[in-house]
C-alpha cells in the first residue's frame, strides 16, 4: 500500500526547540486531537481546528525561552497535564491552561532535557542529572561530557527505575540512582530518546536513538547488559535526527516508526516480517523538524504526522485527500467551506499588505527626522559545526528564522569548501592576501527567495588551525548581519573514540612541569575537537581519538604535572608538542618535553595511505583519460575496439568526474600528509631534509608503496 500525506499548515509560533510540540490525548479514537507547543518567546499555546481554522484554546504570557514540553499525570490514565521546562524552572498546566505547577529547581544552569513520569520529574542540564519526586531531590549525577536528552524505561511496567541519559560523547548512560549501572556506546552523538511503539515494546526495555549524524537505533537495555537490536545507517546523508514518535500511520495495526531530521527531512518506517525497519515514505520540509507527533488534528477520522520546524509552523501531513473524487461528467464544484477558507484568506493577505505599507512609510519618514532612532532587528540562528567521520569533512549548518540574503565565510586557515548536493545558494571568491593580513578565505553564497537554511562542507588540514567566521545577513529591513566563529583546532580531523587498537606501534610525547589538571585539559580541549569544555572529576583523565581521514590513532592521558599521548601517526605527535610548547610558553609554564619515536611506524602510517593514495591516483588518471576516449568514440563511432578496461571508464565517465569534482584536492591533501610524514620523522632526529622533498614528490608521481618506503627508509 502507498502511502500518501498531503501538506496543511496550521499556524506559525515563535522559533522552537527540540521536542515542545505535543498533541493532548483524543476523547475517542481518530477523533481531532489539540495542539500545544511552547516556543522562545516563553509563550505555551493549546489550539484545535475547527472548520479549517486554528482556534486557541489557551495562550500563555511570554517568558524565558522553553526549551522542553512534555506531558504527564497519573500513571495509567490518560497523559493530559502539559509540562515545560523555561531556565531552571518547570511550570505546569491542565489541558485548559490553568496553572497548577511552579518549580523552581535548585539547578544552576538552563534545563536543557525533561522526562515526567507519574510523580518522578527526570531534568538534566548541559551536565547535571536530576530525578525528583514530588518535586523532592531524590538522586544526583555529574556526567563527564554534554547531556543531551533523557527518558526513563516504563515505571509502570518494570519493578525499577531506569534513567537512561543521552551524551555527547556517543554514550548511553544507564543509571541506578546516583550511579552509572553501565555505558551503552552508539555510532554518533546521540540527540533524542524514545520508548519504542511508545511504551518500551514487549519488553518495556526496548530503547530507541537517534544520532546528530543521522543514524537511528534499538537497544533493549536490560538490568546485566545491553542488546543492540537495529541500527539504520545514514546511507543517504540526510540530517541528523532531532525527534522520533511511533504512530500507526500506514493503518495496518501495527505502530511505524515517524523521524524529524534537522535538514528538513520527515520520515515513515514500516516494520518488516523480521522486525526491522523499511523506509515507507519521506517529505522534506524547508527547515529542520523539531517536533513530529502522530494523531488527527486537521478532521475527524484522518491520521496525520503532525510536525513543529525550527521557525515555529505546526504543520501536518495528513491522509486526508486534497481533490475529491468527482464522478465521470461531473465537474469539481467548490464547496461553499472552501470558498469561505479562500476569502477569508484573501481578506487576511490584503490586510497585512496594508500593515506592511503602512509600517514601511511610518520607518521612511521617522528615519529621516532629526529625533531618529534606529533598532538593530535581532533574530534567532540555528547552527551547527560538526566533523563528519565518513568524509572526513566539516558540516556547517546555519538556519535562521527568516529568509536568508547571503552568508560570507572567512577564514584565517586554509580550508577547502565542497559542493553540497542540497546546496542551491550561488557562490562567489574573493581574492585574499593570506601573507600580510593571514586571511586564506572569503567566499559568498547568496541565497534563493525564501531559503531560510544553508549547509556548507569544508576539510581542514591538520597542523594549520584558527578561526571560521560566518557573517549571515537576513532578508529583512534595516540590514542587519550577525557573525558566527567556529575554531579551526589543530588535530581538526580526530573523532573521539572509545576503543583502539592496543597492537599499533606506538610514538610518545610525555610533557611534564608546575600545571595544574585544568591547565592541561584545557590545552586538549584547545588541539582537540569533541573533548567537554569542562574538566571532568577525577585527578587523571584519559581520551581516546581516530583521525577520521587516515585512521590513526591517539591516547591521551593527562593529571596534574604531567600528560602523555601516544600516537601510531609521527605528525600527530609533532602537531602536539609544537601547540603544546606554544601555548605553555604563552602562560609562562616551564615544560620538559621528552619523546620516544617508534620507526616501524613509519610504514604502518604509509600502509594506512596506500589504500586511499592509490586509489586518488587510479581515479585521476581515468578522469585524464576520458576526453581522449570520448574523441576515440566520436570519429570510430563506437567502442568496440578499446580494451574492456577502457570501455568501462567510457561508461562510468559521468559518475567518475562527479567523484572527482567531490573531491578537490584530495590527492594533494595526501601528498601533503606523506611529505609532513617524511619530514616530521626526521625532525625529530633533529636532521632537515626540506631539500629532499622535491625528490619525494617525484617518486609520489610514479607512486610505488615499496619504492616510497625504501626511499623513507634510506633518506
Amino acid at each position: 500500500m502507498d502511502l500518501n500525506l498531503n501538506r496543511a499548515d496550521y499556524l506559525q509560533v515563535g522559533v522552537t526547540s527540540q521536542k515542545t510540540m505535543k498533541l493532548l490525548p483524543a476523547s475517542r479514537r481518530r477523533a481531532t486531537q489539540k495542539v500545544v507547543v511552547g516556543d522562545h518567546d516563553g509563550v505555551v499555546m493549546c489550539f484545535g481546528m475547527k472548520k479549517g481554522e486554528a482556534v486557541t484554546v489557551f495562550k500563555t504570557l511570554p517568558g524565558q525561552k522553553i526549551a522542553r514540553l512534555e506531558l504527564g499525570g497519573v500513571l495509567n490514565t490518560p497523559q493530559e497535564k502539559v509540562f515545560v521546562a523555561a531556565g531552571s524552572e518547570i511550570r505546569g498546566f491542565t489541558k485548559r491552561g490553568k496553572q497548577f505547577l511552579s518549580f523552581e529547581t535548585n539547578l544552576t544552569e538552563s534545563i536543557k532535557a525533561m522526562h515526567i513520569s507519574g510523580s518522578d520529574l527526570f531534568l538534566s542540564a548541559s551536565y547535571i542529572y536530576n530525578h525528583y519526586c514530588d518535586c523532592k531531590d531524590q538522586h544526583y549525577y555529574l556526567s563527564g561530557d554534554k547531556i543531551n536528552d533523557i527518558i526513563c524505561l516504563p515505571v509502570e511496567r518494570l519493578p525499577r527505575i531506569t534513567p537512561v541519559l543521552a551524551c555527547q560523547d556517543r554514550v548511553l548512560r544507564v543509571l541506578q540512582g546516583s550511579d552509572v549501572m553501565y555505558e551503552i556506546e552508539v555510532p554518533g552523538p546521540p540527540t533524542v530518546l524514545a520508548l519504542h511503539n511508545g511504551n518500551g515494546g514487549d519488553s518495556g526495555e526496548d530503547l530507541m536513538f537517534g544520532t546528530s549524524d543521522g543514524k537511528l537505533g534499538l537497544i533493549q537495555i536490560t538490568t546485566s547488559k545491553p542488546i543492540h537490536k537495529w541500527e539504520i545507517r545514514n546511507e543517504k546523508k540526510r540530517g541528523g535526527i532531532l525527534c522520533v514518535d511511533n504512530f500507526d500511520i500506514v493503518g495496518d495495526g501495527v505502530k511505524d516508526l515517524l523521524v524529524g531530521r534537522d535538514d528538513g527531512m520527515v520520515e515513515v518506517y514500516s516494520f518488516d516480517n523480521a522486525n526491522e525497519p523499511v523506509l515507507r515514505f519521506d517529505q522534506a520540509l524547508s527547515e529542520s523538524v523539531t517536533s513530529i507527533q502522530g494523531g488527527c488534528v486537521g478532521k475527524d477520522g484522518y491520521d496525520e504526522i503532525v510536525v513543529s520546524t525550527y521557525s515555529g509552523w505546526v504543520t501536518g501531513l495528513t491522509t486526508e485527500p486534497i481533490h475529491k473524487e468527482s464522478g465521470p461528467g461531473e465537474e469539481l464544484k467548490i464547496n461553499q467551506e472552501m470558498q469561505n477558507k479562500i476569502s477569508s484568506l484573501r481578506s487576511e493577505l490584503e490586510h497585512l499588505q496594508l500593515k506592511v505599507l503602512q509600517e514601511r512609510e511610518k520607518y521612511q519618514q521617522s528615519s529621516q527626522s532629526s529625533k531618529a532612532k534606529s533598532a538593530v532587528p535581532s533574530f534567532s540562528i540555528n547552527d551547527k559545526f560538526t566533523l563528519n567521520k565518513d568524509d572526513a569533512s566539516y558540516s556547517l549548518t546555519l538556519e535562521v528564522q527568516t529568509a536568508i540574503d547571503n552568508v560570507l565565510i572567512q577564514s584565517d586557515v586554509p580550508i577547502d569548501l565542497l559542493d553540497v548536493d542540497k546546496n542551491s545558494a550561488v557562490v562567489s571568491f574573493s581574492s585574499c592576501d593570506s601573507e600580510s593580513n593571514d586571511n586564506f578565505l572569503l567566499a559568498t553564497y547568496r541565497c534563493q527567495a525564501n531559503t531560510t537554511r544553508l549547509e556548507l562542507k569544508i576539510r581542514s588540514i591538520e597542523g594549520q588551525y584558527g578561526t571560521l567566521q560566518a557573517y549571515v545577513t537576513p532578508r529583512i529591513q534595516p540590514k542587519t548581519c550577525q557573525v558566527r566563529q567556529y575554531l579551526i583546532k589543530p588535530l581538526s580531523l580526530h573523532q573521539r573514540t572509545h576503543v583502539i587498537d592496543p597492537d599499533r606501534p606506538m610514538n610518545t610525547l610525555t610533557l611534564t612541569g608546575q600545571f595544574s589538571f585544568a591547565e592541561v585539559h584545557s590545552w586538549v580541549v584547545f588541539c582537540l575537537p569533541e573533548v567537554p569544555e569542562k574538566p571532568p572529576a577525577g585527578e587523571c583523565m584519559t581520551f581516546y581519538f581516530q583521525n577520521t581521514f587516515l585512521d590513526t590513532q591517539l591516547e591521551s592521558t593527562y593529571k596534574k604535572g604531567e600528560g602523555i599521548f601516544k600516537s601510531d601517526n609521527i605528525s600527530t605527535i609533532s602537531i602536539l608538542k609544537d601547540v603544546l610548547s606554544k601555548e605553555a610558553t604563552k602562560r609562562k609554564i616551564n615544560l620538559n618535553i621528552s619523546y620516544e619515536i617508534n620507526e616501524v611506524s613509519v610504514k604502518h602510517t604509509l600502509k594506512l595511505i596506500h589504500p586511499k593514495l592509490e586509489y586518488q591516483l587510479l581515479l585521476a588518471k581515468k578522469v585524464q583519460l576520458i576526453d581522449a576516449l570520448k574523441e576515440l568514440q566520436v570519429h570510430e563511432g563506437n567502442t568496440n575496439f578499446l580494451i574492456p578496461e577502457y570501455r568501462c571508464i567510457l561508461e562510468e565517465a559521468d559518475h567518475l568526474q562527479e567523484e572527482y569534482k567531490k573531491q578537490p584536492a584530495h590527492l594533494e591533501r595526501l601528498y601533503g600528509m606523506i611529505t609532513d610524514l617524511f619530514i616530521d620523522k626526521f625532525k625529530f632526529k633533529g636532521t632537515n631534509v626540506k631539500t629532499k622533498v622535491p625528490l619525494l614528490l617525484e617518486i609520489l608521481d610514479s607512486y610505488d608503496q615499496n619504492a616510497l618506503i625504501a626511499f623513507f627508509d634510506a633518506a
